[in-house]
């Protein structure tokens, strides 16, 4: 049986118009080992930051507002 989870934050920076998404309720300073670029050919801007242990701990999503559900961004 699962645990109850918060759900995901999400911060919108509208004058870059980038998201950030966080899979972890905190992503300490330094807690970041790498950050992997999406191949934008694929899908656009999209950055994965990695844990020490390779675990996706969040992402940044380029081109927010055409790139994710508008229901989940502030207006």
């Amino acid at each position: 049986m699962s645990t109850p989870r918060e759900p995901l934050r999400i911060e919108y920076d509208p004058e870059a118009n980038a998201a950030y998404i966080y899979l972890t309720a905190e992503i300490p300073a330094g807690s970041v080992s790498r950050t992997v670029c999406v191949d934008p050919r694929e899908i656009g801007g999209v950055n994965l930051d990695l844990d020490d242990e390779g675990r996706i701990i969040g992402l940044e999503v380029l081109d927010a507002r055409q790139m994710l559900p508008r229901d989940i961004l502030p207006t």
